[in-house]
């Protein structure tokens, strides 16, 4: 066996483990969002029990912090990897075997389910639940605590502004990280070393 088909075999070994991983990713990801109603739900019961304890709504903030970062991360890697088998595996492969048949991508799903034409408005409705699971409703949870509790003490004041200002930081990555582009070619906000 040459280096060329030793490479080959390598970089389909590569593609395997990167779409194994991938698909992990994805069942990880989209767990993440029943999680996180689920401790809503559990959360909520408790604020609103009897005796209702509003207090315990800040902690909805911080279960959309940290579920909603696992979120974004596991996201932003499931389309890395799409980017990294789009832009340089399929053209590292493309070189070692001398070109494609047909000339089009040899991996064609990578490209193919980024082209139709409902693309973008799946994405952007993604986009909006996202934001709905993980920032809208801990930035509720915060302005129904402070709007119920008899008092507002200096340090649930702060709390609840730390949370806020953290759940905005947090929607604005998932903006930043919504990778609403077609193609093969990689988002905008992406530093992926393309070679030449």
């Amino acid at each position: 066996m040459d280096r060329q088909e030793q490479t080959l075999i390598a970089l389909m070994e590569e593609y395997k483990a990167l779409k194994a991983e991938q698909g992990r990713r994805i069942g990880f990801r989209d767990n993440l969002l029943y999680v996180t109603l689920g401790l809503f739900g559990a959360i909520a019961s408790i604020a609103l029990g009897d005796p209702p304890n509003p207090m315990a709504l800040l902690v909805i903030p911080l279960v959309c912090l940290a579920l909603g970062w696992m979120y974004l991360v596991n996201d932003e890697k499931i389309s890395a990897i799409g980017l990294y088998v789009r832009l340089d595996l399929d053209d590292r492969i493309r070189t070692l075997i001398g070109g494609s048949a047909d000339s089009l991508p040899l991996f064609g799903w990578e490209t193919a389910h980024r082209d139709d034409k409902r693309r973008k408005r799946r994405k952007l409705e993604q986009l909006f639940i996202d934001e709905l699971t993980f920032v809208v409703a801990g930035l509720v949870a915060i302005g129904v605590c402070l709007a119920t509790v008899d008092r507002i003490s200096v340090g649930l004041g702060l709390l609840g502004a730390i949370e806020a200002v953290l759940l905005v930081a947090l929607g604005v990555e998932i903006v930043i990280y919504a990778d609403l582009g077609k193609g093969r070619k990689a988002p905008k906000n992406y530093d992926f070393k393309q070679k030449s």
